[in-house]
């Protein structure tokens, strides 16, 4: 087993990590909150998203948040996109990193924006050639790798086809995500193989969810299988609107703790990551499910 040296980590927090809170956070809140995180050692940092404000009503403020934050040298702050007219607004904000999404489940991808995936891919198309041409980097979401919470089958093959067209598009990166939690070690095991088969390893991202509380196991899985990038939330923050059930993502700290245990670099401070995660927590009006946070907060206390 050979593990990699240095893991890049994808912060969530502010966009994936926020889009599900029920109360409305002051922008200023969300600008304190990713100029923190960019004191981190962090070097990606998604900050928003510049889909319709009626959709998420939690990111209507994407353009003012995006132009309030301190870009700190050697970090990126990729933002979602969901079509040419969100490209559009994300360039006006000056944005040079962005993603789009789409899903291996049929159902989720309908209720999420209302296409199949195949509708999905040819609107995407249009934006990856925009970005292109304005030399901005693009990552493509790939969301219910693992299983749908509509009760449609998904399988590795059709995570693979999903990923090969995005790749075949002009994405830079993939994330390939476990939306609702429901992913096993033994289903990463058989996945990363076959994507790893079909398209570069190294631009692959895995992004999990802990609703069932397995995504630190899913997470050593990828790693023991060759994925060096993955997507975390400050204090394990997040869900998603349109996946009932879904809990937040895997834990920014406690993928920290993992990491420095098992030796493999991020170039991240966890103290300032948690830093980041006490302030948010003081706006949001509830604790926050990172184990590590908490233990972390309780030794200090």
């Amino acid at each position: 087993m050979t593990l990699p040296k240095r893991v890049k980590l994808v912060e969530m927090g502010p966009r994936d990590g926020l889009q599900n809170e029920r109360e409305t956070i002051a922008t200023a809140d969300k600008i304190a909150y990713i100029d923190l995180l960019s004191q981190s050692g962090l070097e990606w940092i998604e900050a928003t998203s510049f889909v319709s404000p009626k959709a998420i009503p939690q990111l209507a403020d994407a353009a003012e948040v995006f132009a309030g934050i301190r870009k700190a040298p050697g970090v990126r702050y990729p933002v979602l996109v969901p079509n040419l007219k969100g490209y559009a607004r994300a360039r006006e904000a000056g944005a040079d990193a962005i993603a789009v999404f789409t899903a291996a489940s049929e159902h989720f991808t309908k209720r999420n924006i209302n296409m199949t995936i195949g509708e999905s891919l040819d609107a995407f198309r249009g934006v990856v050639a925009a970005a292109q041409a304005d030399d901005v980097w693009v990552r493509g979401y790939v969301s219910t790798a693992f299983g749908s919470p509509f009760g449609d089958a998904v399988t590795p093959q059709m995570v693979v086809d999903v990923c090969q067209a995005l790749v075949e598009m002009g994405c830079d990166e993939l994330s390939i995500g476990d939306t609702i939690g429901v992913g096993v070690p033994s289903q990463v095991e058989e996945l990363v193989p076959m994507l790893a088969r079909a398209l570069p390893l190294e631009q692959v991202a895995m992004h999990f969810h802990d609703t069932r509380g397995t995504a630190l196991a899913n997470l050593y899985a990828a790693l023991q299988c060759g994925v060096g990038i993955f997507d975390s939330s400050a204090g394990g923050l997040g869900g998603c609107p349109y996946a009932p059930g879904a809990t937040g993502n895997v834990g920014t700290e406690d993928v920290l703790y993992l990491l420095d245990g098992l030796g493999i670099e991020t170039g991240v401070d966890i103290d300032k990551v948690r830093a980041a995660s006490r302030f948010i927590a003081s706006k949001l009006g509830h604790g926050l499910t990172s184990k590590t946070f908490q233990a972390l907060e309780a030794g200090d206390a």
